[in-house]
């Protein structure tokens, strides 16, 4: 079994819960209502455009100038950002606790995350600041999955993939990271995650 001496996380939906939803049902009264506003106004693409450096005003006023009856849905993305936070997912920020305190690890994040909420969440979060360094998809102007980001990490750092375990709750997120050698563990929920860590003998 390989010797690990490196663990990366990333970070939405593996250590922060963040969700849209928190904020838009609060507006939509229908479950099909709101699903249809993701798939055709805000959507999943338009999001990971400013995740990979696009502003925020320059992503909001193209939609609405696009879609001028949805405005008002449209603002509520940004302006209300934060509620969509739902906090730390607690069981993993103590998994990170233990590598911190207890192992010799390096750990790092890895993260698609506009350069202009991030601070928010890093102001928020103590834990965010555990990691022995960081890469912000908004900072590097690009993201996951594009293979290039990945290369930052490994150079940046100086990460020998052979040695380093990536973890990612989005499975298309961890096909580059195992093309470059990395371990990779898809994270489903906690307790998974603990497990897996445990069979590596990371942890006991």
């Amino acid at each position: 079994m390989p010797q690990f001496n490196t663990i990366v996380f990333d970070l939405g939906g593996v250590l922060v819960d963040w969700n849209p939803d928190y904020v838009y049902k609060t507006i939509f009264d229908k479950e099909e209502e709101m699903r249809w506003f993701y798939e055709n106004i805000c959507t999943h693409d338009w999001n990971e455009n400013q995740d990979a450096g696009r502003s925020l005003l320059e992503a909001t006023e193209e939609l609405v100038k696009k879609f001028p009856e949805h405005e008002k849905n449209i603002r509520v993305y940004y302006d209300r950002w934060e509620e969509m936070l739902g906090g730390p997912i607690q069981e993993t920020v103590e998994i990170l606790r233990y590598l911190r305190y207890n192992t010799s690890n390096r750990l790092y994040a890895l993260t698609n995350w506009s350069h202009e909420t991030f601070p928010i969440a890093l102001k928020r979060y103590e834990f965010l600041h555990w990691f022995d360094g960081r890469i912000v998809s908004g900072e590097e102007k690009t993201r996951k999955p594009f293979k290039e980001i990945y290369q930052f990490l490994i150079e940046r750092f100086q990460i020998n993939p052979i040695t380093a375990i990536y973890t990612d709750d989005n499975v298309r997120n961890l096909i580059p990271a195992a093309e470059l050698g990395f371990h990779t563990i898809h994270f489903q929920s906690p307790q998974q995650f603990k497990k897996e860590l445990q069979q590596l003998q990371v942890i006991p």
